[in-house]
């Protein structure tokens, strides 16, 4: 029912003039909101849930002349390993009201084991967004002053984060880019690269690059900055020698997008890729800002994995060559 309202949604919104957007979003004490797209397993929910921001929404939203707003009314967040330290407000909205999923609990004392994933990875807790301490209601706020779109590179050679132009922001949410991860869908029990257009391909009623020229014109007329952010690997690929980039680094990152550091940091680019990343920001070490200067294998292992990942790029992105302007073609990756 939730994903059949958001397909019309993609449907009617976009006839009025207004982006539906599969994204989370929150907002900043000065009023300053970001949005947050990206496919499950990349951190959409964990990091729009900031203590120090206000929640619009965790997975479904629009953008009209007037601001974001959410449609849902609630959230779903995954608890695969919830505790009270990493993702406080999260697990302090599981309480009565809230509707638990696929997890496992003792059934004398109804504790629930959250490291307990014997039914699947994918356990889930549906809650109203009250529950979340920070929640703005009415969900509803101004213009975004951030995009940040979320990938989980299972590769390994993406960057933490990475300051995108127009056409960057607009070849990367037409690609979509993430890995499936273990539990997010039946049948996936280790990462898998996949291409899901604008962060929700399931969802789309029209081509990919209408959203795209939407969420462009819109940033443009607003003055909305764009941020790559790879929650993902670092070090190398998943199973070999990579280790997943540490939640503290990922929320480093976003805090630092939010005082407007990273906006004035210096920054080298990266290549293939072309992609602008800062040389430093401060709680994050140097070399976890590079995958170059992360990686633990080989030179020739890290270039190898570098040009698939940018080949897989290349070759999914074939499907919109025919309606994409050469300027987005060109903001794809050079092999």
């Amino acid at each position: 029912m939730k994903k059949g309202v958001f397909t019309i949604m993609h449907y009617l919104m976009p006839k009025a003039g207004v982006l539906s957007l599969h994204s989370s979003a929150n907002q900043g004490e000065k009023g300053d909101v970001t949005v947050f797209f990206g496919l499950s397993g990349t951190g959409k929910t964990t990091l729009s849930a900031d203590p120090r921001r206000h929640l619009i929404g965790d997975d479904e939203h629009c953008w009209s002349d007037t601001g974001v707003f959410n449609i849902e009314g609630g959230c779903y967040a995954k608890c695969i390993d919830l505790s009270a330290e990493k993702e406080p407000e999260i697990f302090g909205a599981v309480r009565f009201g809230s509707v638990l999923e696929n997890v496992v609990l003792d059934e004398d004392t109804r504790q629930v084991d959250y490291n307990d994933s014997t039914l699947t990875e994918n356990t889930r807790c549906a809650y109203p967004i009250e529950y979340i301490p920070n929640a703005l209601i009415p969900c509803m706020s101004g213009h975004p002053k951030n995009i940040i779109m979320l990938t989980c590179d299972a590769f390994g050679v993406l960057p933490p984060v990475s300051k995108l132009s127009s056409a960057q922001a607009m070849y990367h949410f037409i690609s979509g880019f993430t890995a499936k991860m273990a539990g997010t869908e039946d049948g996936v029990t280790a990462p898998e690269a996949t291409f899901s257009a604008c962060f929700g391909q399931p969802f789309l009623v029209l081509h990919p690059t209408k959203y795209a020229t939407m969420l462009a014109d819109k940033m443009q007329q607003h003055q909305a900055d764009a941020w790559l952010i790879n929650t993902g690997w670092s070090g190398g690929a998943y199973g070999k020698t990579g280790k997943r980039i540490a939640l503290k680094y990922s929320r480093g990152i976003i805090d630092a997008i939010h005082s407007g550091e990273l906006k004035k940091a210096k920054y080298q680019t990266y290549p293939i890729f072309d992609l602008q990343i800062p040389t430093s920001i401060p709680g994050i070490p140097d070399e976890v800002l590079n995958p170059a200067k992360a990686w633990l294998g080989s030179a020739g292992e890290y270039d190898q994995a570098v040009k698939k990942l940018a080949q897989l790029f290349k070759e999914n992105f074939t499907k919109y060559q025919d309606q994409a302007s050469a300027d987005v073609l060109a903001a794809g990756p050079k092999i």
